[in-house]
């Protein structure tokens, strides 16, 4: 992962607060009873930081993928960051990344549809490489978006399309790399051949709300300025607006859009 691709392409994909604390609860739900012990979490990002600190562990270990992100959760977390927890820059095609440590629970929130952005064609390795860290009978947790489907049946899902198209045409056109989602399906299988059991596989439905179209429209707009012909920049400016006023339209005369779904996935090491 380097930092220049993390700072200049924030994570688009990642839906709104309420549908990620509910993939989160789900968690909490299959970890159970068990200690949490040391936690790694692989593709660390505001939310998923938080989470894992209100967590009873003995210490985390988080990885991002920039010093700029690191430096911002540094900032917003300094008061909960404990002397045993680390929050650290680190690239998964590194081999020597976190090398001889073991964790009880790693967490890959994300991590797999993010790794586009940072590392690609590496996504078919990384569940090998961070089992490498988990201690024999521990857990892993994955979760994901599942690729968005090409049509969809009503407004509501059309408008998320094109949401989604516009933000990955202005990605490219700034000449930065989109992110890649994979189904839970392909993920099952990497995690099997990494020599993990999965005992658990589960979609939940994603309620898109205005924080989600706001911030993947806002996503667009940080994108203008890198594109260079002016009567395409105003065009597209005119068009993420347009789009913007349509879909909290839509958005606010359903109360969110339910469309698409998010994967949880739980697996553990053989001990």
């Amino acid at each position: 992962m380097t930092a220049a691709v993390a700072e200049a392409n924030p994570a688009p994909m990642t839906p709104s607060a309420p549908t990620t604390d509910q993939l989160f609860a789900l968690v909490e739900r299959l970890h159970a009873d068990r200690p949490w012990g040391r936690v790694l979490d692989a593709g660390t990002g505001a939310h998923s930081l938080s989470w894992v600190m209100g967590l009873p562990t003995t210490a985390w270990t988080a990885v991002t993928g920039g010093e700029g992100g690191k430096d911002q959760l540094a900032r917003r977390h300094a008061d909960r960051v404990r002397p045993q927890d680390r929050l650290i820059v680190g690239d998964w095609a590194e081999p020597g990344l976190l090398a001889g440590e073991l964790y009880d629970v790693v967490l890959a929130d994300y991590l797999i549809g993010a790794l586009d952005g940072f590392a690609p064609y590496f996504q078919d390795r990384l569940f090998a490489r961070i089992a490498l860290h988990l201690r024999p009978g521990g857990w892993l947790y994955a979760i994901g978006l599942s690729p968005m489907p090409d049509h969809a049946e009503d407004d509501g899902g059309r408008l998320i399309l094109e949401i989604n198209r516009l933000r990955d045409a202005c990605i490219l056109l700034a000449g930065h790399r989109c992110y890649r989602e994979y189904p839970d399906d392909w993920v099952r299988r990497h995690l099997e051949a990494a020599g993990l059991v999965v005992e658990h596989s589960e979609r939940v439905p994603i309620l898109f709300r205005a924080r989600y179209v706001n911030g993947q429209l806002d996503v667009c707009r940080s994108k203008l300025p890198l594109i260079r012909d002016l009567g395409l920049r105003a065009a597209l400016d005119q068009q993420i607006e347009d789009l913007r006023r349509r879909a909290l339209a839509e958005v606010e005369r359903t109360g969110g859009v339910r469309f698409a779904h998010d994967w949880v996935i739980a697996a553990h090491k053989p001990g």
